[in-house]
């Protein structure tokens, strides 16, 4: 069997005014969120702040026996329906929306879900995986061949999102389920950490050999000397061999 230990933390980044990004870790529930909200006008902050909390309110209880595909896919959706009522209740919050991952361990597997360009990673024996597809623009002109992977990365609409929480219509979330081993590490984290850092910048800080706090602040660090343009927000979750009791 494997236990998971976690640490995430979240930074304004070097040219913002307002931090619009939120995390949660629910270590019990063994559920973990990254929103990065949009919206301007401190709206993103609303989008971002409603959504974790709507997800929570499904999935940060102890789980009943059901399909926990859909329990996660129910909660994204739901924090979607809040952030619609919410724009209706007050206009002035028109146009406010969120990008999110979340993680939901369910034994030995978890649930990944996500809507929009926020990240999942997992560092498995050295080897970096990119778990989630970003619903950008950008990414789908890379997947036709229109553009190639260099050429999205400094393309001036690479943070066109083509799905968000609380953006028009009904919300398609994208969920997998992945097997954990103990050794691995995983990753979830907005754009704004992706945007300054390569994946083998990424890779080559989650490989030290140093505590799971010290490589969030170190990631979070070499973004800002990157330019930090955007908030910048990590949670890593790494899993360990631990002890059955009944095997004693």
């Amino acid at each position: 069997m494997s236990s998971c230990i976690a640490y995430g933390m979240t930074d304004l980044g070097s040219s913002r005014l307002r931090n619009e990004d939120r995390f949660s870790i629910e270590r019990e529930a063994g559920l973990f969120i990254v929103a990065d909200g949009m919206g301007g006008h401190r709206h993103g902050e609303v989008a971002s702040e409603l959504t974790v909390e709507e997800i929570r309110r499904h999935l940060g209880v102890s789980p009943p026996r059901e399909d926990m595909g859909e329990r996660l896919d129910a909660a994204v959706r739901s924090a979607h329906d809040r952030l619609v009522q919410a724009i209706r209740e007050d206009p002035s919050l028109s146009g406010m929306g969120t990008t999110v991952v979340v993680m939901l361990l369910d034994g030995e597997t978890a649930l990944i879900g996500h809507v929009g360009d926020s990240r999942a990673y997992r560092l498995r024996e050295d080897r970096l995986e990119l778990l989630t597809e970003d619903h950008t623009w950008v990414n789908e002109q890379v997947a036709a061949g229109v553009l190639s992977t260099s050429q999205a990365r400094n393309h001036p609409l690479r943070n066109v999102v083509t799905r968000a929480v609380g953006g028009g219509g009904e919300v398609v979330v994208d969920v997998q389920r992945v097997r954990t081993r103990p050794g691995e590490l995983y990753l979830l984290c907005s754009d704004g950490l992706t945007g300054m850092l390569s994946d083998a910048e990424i890779a080559a800080t989650l490989r030290r050999e140093t505590s799971l706090d010290e490589r969030c602040r170190d990631l979070v660090r070499l973004a800002n000397e990157r330019g930090g343009l955007d908030n910048i927000t990590v949670v890593l979750l790494a899993f360990q061999e631990s002890s059955d009791p009944d095997d004693a």
